[in-house]
């Protein structure tokens, strides 16, 4: 096809396309971007945590959120689940490589929220302001 960047097949299936409604890269998506997944990667950017540990550091999650998140994150490949045969149980949680690179590219997110968040905040009061402002 003349001026066509169509892929072949076997390039599309191994990327993926997160517009399509069926392709399995949405479910990546909606581990590595929810709430939850965001700040475990961040969290465990910096080094090994167990599940305790973990649940400090990310405030507000409930220990089923963090179990499921962690469950879609090691499904994923990104994180790595250790348990050591002690008692009582000892279990840790790290990245992989591919959980690595996960987290750096969130962590660009997350630094660009944290750096525009007061312009997101004058944004977000001048939408409601005009939203409540009498019709003229």
């Amino acid at each position: 096809m003349k001026g066509s960047t169509r892929l072949p097949l076997s390039e599309a299936v191994r990327r993926g396309n997160l517009l399509a409604v069926d392709c399995p890269s949405r479910e990546v998506l909606k581990h590595v971007t929810s709430r939850w997944g965001v700040l475990v990667l961040l969290v465990l950017e910096t080094r090994t945590h167990r599940f305790a540990e973990l649940r400090r550091a990310v405030g507000g999650v409930s220990e089923r959120m963090l179990a499921q998140t962690l469950q879609w994150l090691e499904g994923d490949g990104l994180v790595r689940r250790q348990a050591f045969d002690v008692v009582p149980p000892h279990v840790e949680y790290s990245l992989t490589p591919l959980g690595q690179e996960a987290a750096e590219r969130v962590r660009h997110l997350a630094d660009w929220i944290e750096t525009r968040l007061g312009e997101v905040l004058q944004q977000r009061q001048r939408h409601t302001d005009a939203a409540v402002a009498p019709k003229a």
